[in-house]
C-alpha cells in the first residue's frame, strides 16, 4: 500500500498560479496577451518560425506543410502541366517506314532540355525501325514528375508494335534548370557501386518470371528511375525487357531509407523536388552557356578503354583477342574465362546472334569487353553496293543500341573483304575496319589444341587475334589461351584499347606502330648559300 506523505500531498494541492502574488499574475496575462495581438496585426519575421513553431509543438498546434505530391496509376508521383506556366507539347519529326508519333514537353527557358528529348527520342525511335523489319508502329507521350527546387522530371512512355507483338516502355529524365544538364535515371545513383547494389536489390524481388542472367547493372535497363509521394524509389522496365512481354511492366519498389544509401547527391535533391506538390513552377532563367542537354558519363555507362592501360608503354605488352559471329550459347562461359583473369576481348557481333542472346550482350558490355558490328546476315560486303552495305550495318548498331545504349564504332567486314565503296559507308556511320593478323582458321580446324597453339604462336605485342565464339572448340581453347597468354605477361585488351582512337572507314591489320616514312634529305650544292 502506497502512502503519500504530507509534504508531497502539500505540494500536489498547491496551484500553479500562487493566489498570494496577484500582481506577478497580472503581469504575465498581460505578456502573453499582447503576443497574441502582435501574432495577429503583423506577419511573423522569418527569424521567429523556430520560435513560433516550438510554440505550436509545445501547446498541440498543427504547423502547415507542402502537401505530399500526387500518385499516377503507377505508384509514381505526377506533375499537372499547368503548374509549369508556357509548357507546350512538340512533336518529333522522323521519315521512316513505320508509323510514328512521338511527343515531348517544350519548357519555357529550357532549350536543353528541349534539345536533349527531341535527339534522344529520334534516336529510339531510329533504332526501333532498324532493329525491327516488322516494324509498323512507335508512339511516345509524356507527363511530369518533378518540378521544383531547381529540377524538373520528365517521364516518356512508348508503344512499339511490330509483326510480331506491342510492347509499352518507360524512361525518366531528370533535368538541371541551373546548368542545363540533363541526367538519365541512372545519373540519381551516386555510382557504379550503388548501381550493382541496386541491381542486386532488384534481383532479390522480381518475380520469379524475370531471369536473373537478364538484369545487369547498365543505365540503359535502369533508364526509368522515379519516386512515390512517400519518397520510395520505383523502379520499372520495359514490356519484354527482362520477362516475356506477357507479364507486362516489371517494377520494384525500395523504401525511402534503404535507397537512400543509394542515391547521389543530385538523387536527393531530385527526391525532394518529386515528392513535393507543385501548385505553380517556372524557369527562372535559361542557363548562360550553350548546352544541349549533354551530361557527362552516368553510371551504368562503359568506356572499352581502360584509363589505367597504356598500350604505348613499352613495359607493356597488349594482345587482342576477337571473336566473331556470336554470341553463342557458350559465350558466358568465356566471359567467365575472361573475367577469371581480369581479360578483356572485343566481340564482333552479327545480327541474328544478337536477337537470340540478347542478355549475354547485355553482360558482355556490363563487363567492360567491346561490342563491334559484324553486319546482320554475314555477306560479302565487297559485292553489295552503298545502301546494300548500310543496310547490313545499321540493323546491328540499333540492335546493341537498345540492348545497351552503347554506339560501336568498329566493324569487321565478314571474309575481310573489302572496298572503296565499304571504306566510304564505314566513315559514313563511324566506323572502322578491324582485320587481324592472326588467323586461327577455328572455323575450319575444330581441334581446341590446334587452335590454341596457332593463337599463342603468332601472339607478340600488338596482335589482333582472330577467333569465333560460335564453336565450341574455340571456347574449349580460349581457356588455355589466355591462361598462357596471361602466364607471359601480356595484357589481354580490347581493340580500342589497343588502337587509341581508330579513324572511321580506316583498316587495321594490328596495332604495331607504323614506323614513320624515311625522307631522303637533300643534296647541298656548291651555291646553295648564295640562292638563300
Amino acid at each position: 500500500m502506497n502512502v503519500e506523505s504530507p509534504q508531497v500531498k502539500q505540494q500536489q494541492d498547491r496551484p500553479t498560479m500562487a493566489p498570494d502574488h496577484p500582481i506577478l499574475t497580472v503581469a504575465i496575462a498581460l505578456v502573453v496577451l499582447s503576443g497574441l495581438v502582435l501574432s495577429t496585426t503583423r506577419p511573423p519575421d522569418p527569424s521567429e518560425d523556430g520560435v513560433i513553431a516550438n510554440l505550436a509543438e509545445n501547446v498541440g498546434m498543427e504547423t502547415e506543410e507542402d502537401p505530399p505530391a500526387e500518385a499516377s496509376e503507377e505508384g509514381t508521383t505526377v506533375v499537372e502541366a499547368a503548374a509549369v506556366p508556357g509548357t507546350e507539347e512538340t512533336t518529333v519529326a522522323y521519315e521512316g517506314d513505320s508509323d510514328v508519333t512521338v511527343t515531348y514537353p517544350a519548357i519555357p527557358d529550357a532549350d536543353p532540355l528541349t534539345d536533349f528529348l527531341d535527339r534522344t527520342l529520334t534516336d529510339r525511335v531510329h533504332a526501333f525501325d532498324a532493329a525491327n523489319p516488322g516494324a509498323a508502329s512507335f508512339e511516345g507521350g509524356w507527363r511530369l514528375t518533378a518540378a521544383g527546387d531547381g529540377i524538373v522530371g520528365v517521364r516518356v512512355t512508348t508503344t512499339e508494335t511490330d509483326s510480331e507483338e506491342t510492347r509499352e516502355g518507360h524512361s525518366t529524365y531528370w533535368y538541371e534548370t541551373d546548368d542545363g544538364t540533363v541526367h538519365g535515371s541512372s545519373g540519381l545513383l551516386a555510382g557504379q557501386s550503388e548501381l550493382a547494389a541496386l541491381n542486386e536489390r532488384v534481383r532479390e524481388e522480381v518475380p520469379d518470371t524475370v531471369s536473373a542472367t537478364s538484369l545487369h547493372p547498365i543505365s540503359t535497363l535502369y533508364d526509368s528511375l522515379g519516386f512515390s509521394p512517400e519518397g520510395d524509389l520505383i523502379v520499372e522496365f520495359d514490356d519484354g525487357q527482362v520477362a516475356p512481354t506477357s507479364e507486362g511492366r516489371v517494377h520494384v519498389m525500395v523504401d525511402r531509407e534503404e535507397a537512400e544509401e543509394l542515391l547521389s547527391e543530385f538523387g536527393l535533391r531530385a527526391r525532394e523536388a518529386a515528392t513535393r506538390s507543385v501548385e505553380e513552377f517556372t524557369v527562372a532563367a535559361a542557363p548562360e552557356a550553350d548546352k544541349d542537354g549533354s551530361s557527362p558519363g552516368a553510371p551504368g555507362e562503359f568506356s572499352p578503354i581502360d584509363d589505367e592501360v597504356d598500350c604505348a608503354d613499352p613495359d607493356t605488352r597488349c594482345v587482342a583477342l576477337t571473336y566473331d559471329d556470336g554470341p553463342g550459347g557458350r559465350t558466358p562461359e568465356l566471359l567467365d574465362a575472361l573475367a577469371e583473369h581480369d581479360a578483356k576481348a572485343t566481340f564482333f557481333v552479327t545480327g541474328h546472334p544478337v536477337a537470340e542472346h540478347p542478355w549475354t550482350v547485355r553482360r558482355t558490355y556490363a563487363e567492360g569487353h567491346e561490342l563491334a558490328n559484324h553486319t546482320l546476315a554475314h555477306p560479302d560486303l565487297a559485292t553489295l553496293g552503298a545502301g546494300g552495305v548500310r543496310a547490313d550495318l545499321d540493323p546491328v548498331q540499333a540492335q546493341v543500341y537498345r540492348e545497351t545504349g552503347y554506339v560501336m564504332d568498329l566493324m569487321r567486314p565478314p571474309y575481310g573483304s573489302t572496298n572503296d565503296t565499304v571504306a566510304r559507308v564505314t566513315e559514313e556511320m563511324g566506323l572502322a575496319q578491324i582485320m587481324w593478323s592472326v588467323d586461327t582458321n577455328d572455323w575450319k580446324d575444330r581441334e581446341a589444341d590446334v587452335v590454341a597453339e596457332r593463337a599463342l604462336d603468332g601472339a607478340e605485342d600488338g596482335a589482333i587475334i582472330l577467333m569465333h565464339d560460335i564453336h565450341d572448340t574455340t571456347i574449349d581453347a580460349s581457356h588455355e589461351i589466355i591462361r598462357e597468354l596471361d602466364e607471359r605477361g601480356y595484357t589481354m585488351v580490347t581493340v580500342s584499347q589497343l588502337l587509341g582512337t581508330p579513324e572511321p572507314g580506316r583498316s587495321y591489320v594490328d596495332g604495331v606502330p607504323e614506323e614513320p616514312e624515311e625522307t631522303e634529305e637533300p643534296e647541298e650544292t656548291e651555291d646553295a648559300d648564295e640562292d638563300d
